[in-house]
């Protein structure tokens, strides 16, 4: 059964955060809109960090872009990750709330899930991830449970972001681990899959 947009809570302040998923008739301009955002969002990450995206950055969220694209088709808020170790990935998710009508069942979750089967252990202190949208709050906090080393998201979460959108979770230091950040990868790719998704929505509802 395909989920009701109003039950996609984690993206749906995609809609009203400059990502543009509203109608065209309400932003006639929508392309340039999220062209604009963007930009403005790489260049004040590029200037918190410098960054450069290297061949495995760029293949590893293309990975975790593959993993949004089997959301899609699942009809579920197409976000994806992978987990890296020593340059292998070990761990693969995509959101399957709908599907296991589980709200714990986001991508970075049952990323980090099958890393930690593969290498028996739930200490994940060498693993990276990298997942298409920046994790919520609850997928942030698991992250630092899991002594993740670092994670590369492509777009930002301005609803329930726990790198730095909404909280810091990740580098809190009254926790006792940091996990390093880096934004912007791919994630021109990660917002225009949302858009699609939230389009194919209102179209089912026309």
């Amino acid at each position: 059964m395909s989920a009701p947009v109003a039950q996609l809570d984690r993206a749906a302040d995609y809609e009203s955060a400059g990502y543009v998923f509203k109608s065209r008739r309400a932003r006639p301009n929508s392309v340039q809109i999220v062209a604009t955002h963007f930009i403005w969002e790489m260049r004040r990450s590029c200037e918190r960090k410098s960054m450069h995206i290297t061949d495995k950055t760029r293949f590893f969220m293309t990975e975790a872009l593959k993993e949004a694209e089997k959301a899609f088709a699942e009809d579920e808020v197409p976000i994806g990750a992978v987990a890296v170790y020593k340059n292998q990935i070990i761990g693969r998710g995509h959101n399957r709330t709908e599907a296991l009508q589980d709200p714990t069942a986001h991508a970075e979750i049952l990323a980090i899930t099958a890393a930690a089967n593969a290498l028996n252990t739930w200490r994940l202190t060498d693993v990276e991830i990298y997942t298409t949208i920046e994790p919520c709050i609850m997928c942030a906090g698991a992250l630092v449970l899991a002594r993740v080393k670092k994670i590369v998201f492509g777009a930002r979460d301005e609803k329930f972001g726990g790198c730095g959108s909404v909280f810091n979770i990740v580098n809190e230091k009254k926790l006792n681990h940091q996990i390093e950040v880096v934004e912007g990868v791919l994630g021109n790719d990660a917002v225009l899959l949302m858009k699609e998704f939230f389009k194919k929505k209102r179209n089912r509802r026309g």
